[in-house]
């Protein structure tokens, strides 16, 4: 393996995000507050999604996962479908980089991102609400797995999309609209069973719980179950993603 080319593209990535911190990082983590504290106020008042545990702080591990799972997509699609446009990509290409190396150094990247922002909301959350960890393993778990998804599949949006606009309706029409369709502001057991069910098909929904049970112990389904089907969608998407930069598709046009 090329450490020295992994290594360096990278840290092009994690400072590409660096330079511009306050929109990448300080944004999402104010975006990601006032969601809590407008439904905390809203719709906290009395609930108990899981016995014992507020609306308010049932919430912020939801936020924190789509804070992360958005910005880790949001890194690889934008850096991607920019080094297109402007034309840069050619010098990425001709780097003596394995398509691994490629691969790796992008959802690297993407972690790196979507957990600080995490870390962010994490931290501006407990000073206004008290939150304890039962599981800190399966929040890490949950949040390196959900980030390196959403960095892989940011990689297939990114050289799928030829246009900034293409890119914001994979944006805006799937990440999105998965994401807080999976139980970030609500449980499961609170739907009809038809809705129930059909968020057991939004993988989202299994990074959601999973991560939220590190946090209370409780969760809608069985956290080894969630971690199963993330990984296996990490699994999906990764070998998805290598066969695309393999065969060169709209990359070397």
């Amino acid at each position: 393996m090329n450490l020295v080319g992994f290594r360096t593209l990278f840290y092009k990535e994690v400072l590409r995000f660096y330079k511009v911190w306050l929109q990448t990082l300080i944004a999402p983590v104010v975006t990601s507050l006032l969601f809590l504290l407008v439904f905390g106020h809203a719709l906290g008042a009395g609930a108990e999604p899981f016995a014992g545990v507020s609306y308010s702080a049932f919430l912020i591990p939801g936020l924190m996962m789509m804070a992360v799972i958005q910005n880790a997509f949001a890194n690889t699609s934008s850096s991607i479908i920019q080094s297109k446009v402007n034309g840069n990509i050619l010098f990425l290409l001709l780097a003596p980089l394995s398509y691994f190396e490629f691969f790796a150094a992008f959802v690297a990247a993407a972690v790196v991102r979507g957990v600080l922002v995490g870390l962010g909301v994490l931290v501006l959350a407990v000073s206004v609400i008290q939150v304890s960890f039962h599981h800190i393993g399966f929040v890490l778990l949950f949040a390196l797995l959900g980030s390196a998804v959403l960095g892989a599949l940011g990689m297939i949006a990114g050289i799928w999309a030829q246009k900034f606009d293409q890119l914001a309706g994979f944006q805006n029409f799937v990440i999105l609209p998965l994401s807080f369709l999976s139980g970030v502001f609500y449980s499961l057991k609170g739907l009809p069973p038809f809705w129930r069910e059909l968020s057991h098909l939004n993988p989202f929904f299994y990074m959601v719980d999973g991560f939220r049970y590190g946090f209370f112990g409780v969760s809608d389904v069985s956290p080894w179950l969630s971690a199963t089907i993330v990984l296996a969608t990490l699994l999906g998407v990764s070998v998805l993603t290598l066969g695309i930069l393999k065969s060169g598709y709209k990359l070397r046009d």
